[in-house]
């Protein structure tokens, strides 16, 4: 391990720990992540201060009320047509005579957005359309807060390449919970890396048990609130194996050293297992804004961030194998991370349709998995010996898109006929 390049997160190495408040921009503002930041920020103006927001545009009402809020210079959405609703709502929100913030729109502003004059972006976008301002973010030189676990899946090396020790926070709980007890050794002393899974709403169900799942059994997810395509992945175990990629990528560990544990209470949010026998476990009460405050805060800590245990009451903490039969996405995702190149994106993409085609309706739960698994393995090897790019990884996320719809609607069909 010694030998190996620097992961692209480590709490050893601070990238710029910055005196002051610091200006952060944050992407994906009126999504979970990013109303929890600004909560964060809100409570800790001393601390902070946001010159920037992005949203997909679908909640104008609410990314102009954060506008004023935090008093921000520049709004950005990704879908033009939403500019006008969203320049009247940030007329009504600042009055007549008070200079309203610059508009930015269309599918490059969050990445324009993320190389604006800032400390800190927090990339809070859900989804492959993180990757570009990923890569803005980091070609501009701004530590960048890594919620959007997507763009390091599908473009790991354009990311790897970019990227400056130290320049990474992550801020997704286990990767969060990792950083932070990885602090306690060196990179030699460890063993392993252990992710927690919640085991999500279908813990203990064997496959053909999953077969008849419904829409909004899969969305009551037992732990935490979240979005629509997270939560399904998160009942799919997609999420924990999109985890392992991450893990691989963020701490240059192999995968036959990443393991997953199933801890339904969700208050061990990852594990270090150490060369000498001890392991270190990261916990607080299952609660997003504390790891959003390792992200925006590193390597300060902000207090009362989140909330802590009660010492006083008596709890159970359980861990469980994982069930790789009924929930085969992990061991998927380390295949498609071990073939690098493409194969992360097309299996990142053809998730993505299969929850929408579930979440409508047209695809079984299992059918979530199986069509994955089926573009996958169209796709095969993927060509070694070149270098990524952007333009390969569109191209991949396009092709196993079509893929994944064309055959989500043949299942569809043959369970019609």
């Amino acid at each position: 391990m010694s030998d190996s390049p620097a992961p692209l997160a480590d709490p050893h190495l601070v990238f710029d720990t910055a005196e002051g408040r610091r200006d952060l921009v944050i992407l994906g503002s009126t999504g979970s992540v990013g109303t929890q930041a600004i909560d964060l920020v809100l409570r800790n103006p001393d601390r902070f201060r946001v010159t920037g927001l992005s949203a997909a545009g679908g909640r104008v009402a609410l990314l102009a009320e954060q506008a004023r809020q935090l008093r921000v210079r520049t709004v950005a959405v990704a879908a033009p047509d939403a500019v006008p609703a969203l320049r009247e709502a940030l007329r009504e929100q600042y009055g007549t005579g008070e200079p309203l913030p610059e508009v930015l729109a269309g599918p490059d502003a969050a990445a324009q957005l993320a190389a604006s004059d800032c400390h800190t972006v927090l990339n809070g976008i859900t989804g492959s359309i993180g990757l570009a301002p990923t890569l803005a973010a980091l070609g501009a030189g701004r530590t960048l807060a890594l919620a959007n676990k997507e763009s390091l899946i599908v473009g790991g090396p354009l990311v790897k390449e970019l990227a400056k020790p130290g320049q990474i926070i992550p801020v997704d709980s286990e990767h969060a919970a990792l950083f932070q007890a990885l602090g306690a050794g060196t990179r030699a002393d460890v063993r392993k890396l252990v992710v927690t899974a919640s085991g999500g709403p279908f813990r203990g169900r064997t496959r053909s048990e999953l077969a008849d799942v419904t829409r909004e059994q899969a969305l009551a997810h037992p732990t935490w609130a979240m979005g629509p395509v997270i939560t399904i992945n998160s009942a799919t175990l997609v999420n924990k194996g999109l985890e392992v990629i991450e893990a691989h990528l963020l701490y240059d560990i192999p995968f036959d050293r990443i393991e997953v544990v199933v801890h339904p209470q969700s208050y061990v949010h990852s594990m270090v297992e150490f060369t000498d026998g001890s392991t270190l476990a990261q916990a607080t009460p299952p609660d997003m804004k504390g790891p959003i405050a390792i992200g925006l805060g590193w390597p300060a800590r902000i207090p009362d961030a989140a909330p802590a245990f009660d010492w006083s009451k008596a709890s159970s903490w359980e861990f469980f194998p994982l069930d790789n039969e009924a929930f085969p996405s992990v061991g998927l995702a380390r295949h498609v991370g071990t073939l690098g190149a493409t194969a992360p994106a097309v299996f990142n993409a053809a998730n993505e349709e299969c929850v929408d085609s579930f979440l409508a309706g047209r695809l079984p739960f299992n059918g979530i998995m199986d069509t994955v698994t089926a573009v996958v393995a169209e796709h095969g090897t993927p060509a070694t010996g070149t270098s990524l790019t952007v333009a390969d990884v569109l191209e991949a996320e396009t092709w196993a898109r079509a893929r994944a719809r064309e055959l989500s609607a043949k299942a569809t069909a043959e369970a019609r006929a």
